[in-house]
């Protein structure tokens, strides 16, 4: 346990499906010459020998190949990849990754849904679902419920659109719209360049006064609490708008986690001690539980409490307001926060609308070479979170299953706040204070997507994580 014992290193949930940076031969990418694969196969296993939460299950160093490639390598030791471990992962670039980690990533901005556009499924069209705060798409005019058709005069496919969006530095996106339920494609063009973006996850807040009630609507897009230069600066602006909630006397609150793929840990116990009722700052969050030696560790070390981690103390407050939280979802709605949903139930009616959640309740650390030998580094699970009750059921592929199921598919997508945008339309009827099911403003289309979660144009290391400062 030497290792994670003697620094401080990075937790986080694992997004399915992300991949890491692979060689043909073993790189010392510190240096670019060919590295000694058994002495990077020889330090990937000591780590995870150490720290795995499944290290039981590794195979022996002996029946191993350790001048196979570390890629191939670290293979061999993940425990059942297709069901229990399907998070951790080897990188050739820890130092990049790092930096995609702290919210770091170039992009145009755009979040989206793609959705077939012809009967034969192969065409699609980019449903503009978000566009980040000061982002180069937001700069060049870009917005919520725009619809891209072609980027640089390529018809869109099924088979096309994430490389597109994903490979181009610059892209000419030719903007379509919805007349009388028809698509048009072809309405508008607009040239955005790709640029280093920390976006602010603070995205929309709003006080909703219907029915008798003062409802507050927050979007939140990742778990962040700031930038280098203002460490805390996302988190005092959640402070911010929840201040005003306080100040305008909401007792009924939405929170909008569609888009949020998790993030900081650190931010997850601020937005959910801004809205816990019944609880203070001696009560439990979340607990961790880890393999058998870093429990025994960490309780030696720091005490019987030590793997319990609790509210704060938040001035700004309003859980003494609400009976329930309301909580929109999607199948991009992951890890931290999928810790907020649960680890609210124990003191508060947690109300879910939407789709089934990621499904991710495994967090890990990600490592590198203290002796800064190369740059592989390895990101392997550590363990499990459980709420205040012990109950952590939700780390299946089929996540959080929803309070009530809503298909989030009429498009174009309305404005974020609006009161007949689908899910938000869903949360006030479920409090009795809406017109009716999916009441749309202007043209709309239900249409079949391509993705069971929103992309955005240059996925984030970030997505479906959760991280923290080591104990």
């Amino acid at each position: 346990m030497k290792t994670l014992r003697k620094k401080s290193a990075i937790l986080l949930i694992a997004l399915t499906g992300f991949c890491c940076a692979c060689q043909p031969e073993s790189i010392d990418t510190l240096t670019g010459k060919l590295g000694d694969k058994g002495s990077v196969n020889e330090w990937i296993y000591s780590m995870m020998a150490d720290a795995y939460f499944w290290y039981d299950e590794m195979p022996d160093q002996k029946e191993l190949d350790s001048s196979a490639s570390p890629e191939e390598y670290f293979g061999k030791l993940v425990y059942q990849p297709q069901t229990y471990d399907r998070f951790s992962m080897l990188t050739a670039d820890i130092d990049a990754l790092q930096q995609q980690f702290n919210g770091v990533v170039k992009a145009f901005g755009v979040s989206y849904v793609p959705a077939y556009i012809d009967e034969g499924k192969q065409n699609v069209a980019l449903f503009v679902s978000h566009v980040a705060k000061d982002s180069p798409a937001d700069k060049a005019g870009l917005q919520r419920g725009d619809i891209i058709t072609k980027i640089d005069g390529s018809q869109l496919t099924k088979d096309n659109y994430a490389s597109l969006m994903s490979a181009k530095e610059t892209a000419k996106m030719t903007l379509g719209a919805i007349e009388n339920n028809i698509l048009q494609l072809d309405k508008s063009t607009v040239t955005i360049s790709k640029a280093a973006l920390a976006a602010n996850p603070v995205a929309f807040s709003s006080v909703i006064s219907k029915g008798g009630k003062k409802i507050g609507y927050l979007v939140y897009t990742q778990f962040v609490p700031g930038t280098d230069a203002d460490k805390q600066k996302y988190d005092n602006e959640l402070r911010t708008v929840f201040g005003q909630f306080k100040s305008a006397g909401v007792n009924e609150l939405v929170l909008d986690l569609r888009l949020n793929g998790g993030g900081y840990m650190t931010s997850a116990v601020t937005l959910g001690s801004l809205i816990v009722s019944n609880a203070g700052a001696s009560d439990v969050f979340y607990t961790e539980q880890w393999n058998d030696k870093y429990i025994k560790y960490w309780k030696e070390k720091n005490g019987q409490d030590a793997l319990n981690y609790k509210f704060s103390q938040e001035n700004s407050n309003i859980g003494n307001r609400l009976d329930r939280v309301y909580v929109l979802t999607s199948r991009g709605t992951a890890s931290a926060s999928e810790l907020i949903i649960n680890g609210l139930k124990p003191y508060m009616e947690v109300v879910t609308i939407g789709a089934n959640t990621a499904g991710k309740n495994l967090f890990g650390s990600l490592i590198g070479d203290e002796k800064k030998r190369w740059k592989y580094g390895i990101y392997i699970m550590l363990g499990q979170t459980t709420n205040a009750d012990g109950a952590s059921d939700y780390g299946t592929v089929d996540g959080i299953t929803p309070t009530r199921k809503v298909e989030d598919l009429s498009m174009p997508f309305l404005p974020f706040g609006d009161e007949n945008e689908t899910l938000l339309n869903a949360a006030l009827q479920h409090m009795g204070v809406a017109a009716g099911p999916n009441a749309r403003i202007g043209a709309a289309k239900d249409l079949e997507t391509a993705s069971p979660a929103p992309l955005k144009d240059t996925p984030a290391a970030l997505d479906g994580r959760m991280l923290r400062d080591m104990p």
